[in-house]
């Protein structure tokens, strides 16, 4: 009786192994989705890198850019205070690796693009990618000087010690990525909406995005002499002689601005800060006084009310005579969607309106272009203008000097520019503009910073090359000026 259950067992087990592999013989073709890759795909790369870049340039933003340019003061302690320009070496670790770390993913969407030419959006991302590569690599050697360009993020190739390349040379390359990018995506197809947390795959948007960065860049050299001329026709010819061929941003709907849903993992980085560290910074007089006394329309979504007034604190002040704390961010900041700002139209309008007061454009008047720029950074934040640009301070006024035109001009773009990366601090650094007090506790001699310091770790790990670009470049510090800011 028990070797006739035996017998039966095995004749069982036997006949489910058979059954086992008839259906397992084509099991990865039966378990594979048809809406999936085994390939990592350009697309998968894009929402990811935005995201982080645009997470890691507003935590810069509200705690590097905002102290610098007299937004906030940071009253928690008395040491490594930025806004007395007190910036310790670790504060240039954060964004260099992020920036970096995010261009890995940039540039392997175009790679991966490129290799797939079967692919109907290989072009428009390779396009994108060219955008961005130029974008976050602008940001890098603005905010430390050369930098690792041609060797970054080629790890997979054996290059872990990359060579810094010299700002002229980084500035002429994205500038020939900006027009590659300019082709590519002039005869792209749109893509899936659901990968793009920009423009929702809109490849005209995209374009407008590249041209009018490159437009940002250009002005960025406008004033180094060895290449003023040629920097300056190429503005006129994007804005007066080729302006189908070149299209730029035409309104606030062209705007580069990742927008927060509040759904993962578009959620703004600012709702997980601690109610007690978004209050830590105070608002500055500087700021708070420039909206308050020319009734500007987005002074309540920027600063609260102390004691029913709007009030801030002055920067640089002695050390050890901290002021009594004043108006603060809103908290409504901390989920606005609107706060992802990359590149937005009315910044794109007030750099032509400079372009116009100097003569280099002549299409439209710099008071048509003022006009609208002001106008679009207002309703942008969905304030209404109102009478704000017939205010006093506000109007334009063909008789004014052109320091005083320059002026108007420049305030609007600060405004224009709040919580975006360090540009601010960047075009504060080109032309001095808006002229910011100086108070009696600032350090660095009193000298606005003009670069970050290079990353503790790069010397640490990339020592014989940083030493070159030191050598090249000038002193690790605080003070040494970048090329472009050199006359």
């Amino acid at each position: 009786m028990k070797m006739k259950k035996i017998k039966y067992s095995i004749c069982v087990l036997s006949a489910v192994l058979l059954m086992t592999g008839a259906c397992t013989k084509h099991f990865p073709e039966l378990n594979k989705d048809p809406n999936t890759s085994e390939k990592v795909l350009p697309q998968n790369l894009l929402e990811r890198a935005l995201i982080k870049t645009v997470e890691s340039n507003m935590e810069r933003s509200r705690t590097i850019t905002n102290e610098l340019m007299q937004v906030t003061v940071n009253t928690l302690v008395e040491v490594d205070r930025i806004f007395r320009y007190d910036i310790r070496r670790n504060v240039a670790e954060a964004p260099w690796n992020n920036w970096y770390g995010q261009l890995t993913n940039v540039k392997d969407m175009y790679r991966l693009a490129n290799e797939n030419t079967a692919d109907a959006n290989r072009q428009a991302y390779m396009g994108i990618s060219l955008v961005l590569q130029a974008w976050i690599h602008s940001m890098i050697t603005d905010t430390y000087g050369d930098s690792p360009y041609v060797e970054s993020n080629r790890g997979k190739e054996g290059i872990y010690t990359p060579v810094f390349d010299s700002q002229k040379d980084i500035y002429m390359d994205m500038f020939d990525k900006l027009e590659e990018a300019n082709t590519l995506l002039g005869s792209a197809k749109n893509v899936a909406s659901n990968y793009d947390p920009i423009f929702a795959g809109n490849i005209s948007k995209w374009r407008k995005f590249g041209n009018s960065l490159y437009l940002r860049l250009l002005m960025r050299l406008s004033g180094k002499a060895e290449v003023s001329d040629q920097v300056i026709a190429k503005i006129k010819e994007i804005v007066d002689e080729q302006a189908f061929a070149y299209p730029i941003m035409t309104s606030n709907d062209d705007s580069a601005c990742l927008k927060w849903t509040g759904v993962t993992p578009r959620v703004s980085p600012w709702v997980t800060i601690r109610d007690q560290s978004w209050n830590y910074p105070k608002m500055c007089s500087f700021f708070v006084d420039g909206l308050d006394q020319t009734a500007d329309p987005c002074i309540s979504l920027w600063v609260t009310l102390k004691d029913g007034l709007y009030e801030g604190i002055p920067s640089g002040y002695v050390s050890g005579v901290t002021p009594d704390p004043r108006s603060l961010l809103p908290q409504g900041l901390r989920s606005n969607p609107i706060t992802g700002n990359i590149l937005n139209y009315a910044e794109v309008q007030l750099i032509l309106a400079e372009a116009a007061l100097k003569g280099w454009i002549t299409n439209k008047t710099a008071d048509t272009y003022y006009q609208e720029g002001v106008t679009a950074r207002i309703t942008y934040w969905g304030r209404s203008v109102g009478t704000y640009l017939s205010g006093a301070t506000v109007a334009w006024d063909d008789n004014d000097t052109f320091e005083q035109k320059m002026a108007k001009i420049f305030w609007q773009k600060y405004l224009a520019l709040f919580m975006t990366d360090m540009q601010s601090w960047i075009e504060y650094r080109r032309t001095g503009y808006p002229v910011l007090p100086k108070g009696p506790g600032l350090m660095n001699d009193g000298v606005m910073p003009t670069r970050l310091f290079y990353p503790l770790s790069v010397q640490a790990t990339n020592l014989q090359n940083y030493n070159k670009v030191v050598a090249n470049q000038g002193a690790d510090d605080l003070k040494t000026l970048v090329w472009w800011q050199k006359p």
